[in-house]
């Protein structure tokens, strides 16, 4: 698991304190009406945002009961974390997806909780003194600053394994068809492991710090420790929706895109966002020292590179007409977005 990746690694003291942003990452009025223009006239991605959260919380509620006094404390951590809130991006598009290829909200359901579970994990960790030692996450005191290191780190394990249980027991029935979900398992597995998210936040741990890190390698530990999970959050969802191989590579096209886009947004972010703004600790790559699209490009550069990145992205969807109008703005909201 992420937490016993680097296990050498000396404790690192928090941040000192917050700090005021310069300003809020916003592509502008003109930007966003051109992209009301590229996704349909009319689709309000607020409200369809707001619903979809609103089944996905109900869902995420219903997978963590309270059912036995010895195993409360685990369970209890575990719900902090995943209940504390978040956008839901990940579930979002796998169902987005999984409706553009002709499927439904409640195919992808199984999937979009299994992926808010993996993605919590990682917050969890990520977290973790011996990682990027935050105590601050969505507005909220971080999982172990409340259970302790020991629980916290229990707590991400066993949200990792619950992950793969629910999709599992969940995708079963006349609509899920069992290769399909066999699939969407072992793209689950491959997204969080050395070739995904435990691989790339290794690399971007021991990076570090060093004044040799080019594009090349931020490409690539980004297109595994935070695309990975995006690409089989789209995937998986046309997938499970019965889409053909060829959608499904367009999927992972327009994922891997729109994943390096939201850290492009995220270095951003990190400069330009207070903490109260973030609801989490601002300025830590500085602090660390780590190399960013930021650092790499300025800021203007990388706000060009992240819309370069979406434009690319987005135009893996053409072939999918209307059909495809919530995972384009989907596409827009992640480099527009505020934390």
């Amino acid at each position: 698991v992420l937490a016993c990746a680097v296990p050498a690694l000396a404790l690192r003291a928090p941040a000192a304190g917050p700090r005021v942003g310069i300003a809020a990452f916003n592509l502008g009025p003109l930007r966003a009406a051109a992209a009301d223009d590229e996704v349909g006239a009319g689709f309000d991605l607020k409200a369809y945002m707001g619903a979809k959260k609103v089944a996905v919380d109900a869902a995420l509620d219903a997978s963590l009961p309270l059912e036995d006094p010895r195993t409360s404390l685990i369970v209890e951590s575990m719900r902090y974390s995943l209940m504390g809130g978040g956008k839901r991006v990940r579930p979002v598009l796998a169902i987005a997806a999984c409706e553009m290829v002709g499927g439904t909200e409640e195919q992808a359901m199984p999937l979009a909780v299994s992926l808010e579970m993996i993605h919590t994990m990682s917050l969890i960790h990520d977290d973790l003194p011996s990682m990027d030692n935050d105590t601050l996450r969505r507005g909220q005191p971080t999982n172990h600053v409340l259970y302790g290191e020991d629980t916290a780190i229990l707590a991400g394990d066993a949200m990792l394994s619950t992950a793969f249980e629910h999709l599992a027991k969940h995708a079963v029935g006349p609509q899920w068809e069992p290769s399909r979900v066999v699939d969407v398992l072992a793209r689950l597995g491959t997204s969080v492991g050395a070739r995904g998210l435990a691989g790339g936040q290794v690399q971007d741990l021991l990076c570090e710090r060093k004044s040799d890190v080019g594009m090349e390698d931020l490409r690539w530990i980004h297109k595994h420790k935070t695309a990975a999970l995006l690409k089989v959050s789209v995937a998986g969802g046309a997938v499970l929706g019965g889409a053909s191989p060829e959608d499904v590579d367009k999927c992972e096209r327009f994922a891997e895109g729109i994943g390096l886009a939201f850290q492009v947004a995220d270095d951003i972010l990190d400069v330009t966002a207070s903490t109260e703004e973030l609801g989490k600790t601002a300025g830590k790559d500085e602090d660390t020292d780590k190399t960013t699209y930021v650092k790499l490009l300025g800021l203007e550069g990388a706000r060009k590179e992240a819309q370069r990145l979406t434009d690319e992205a987005k135009a893996e969807l053409e072939s999918f007409g209307k059909s495809a109008t919530p995972l384009l703005a989907l596409a827009d909201y992640i480099i527009n977005r505020s934390n």
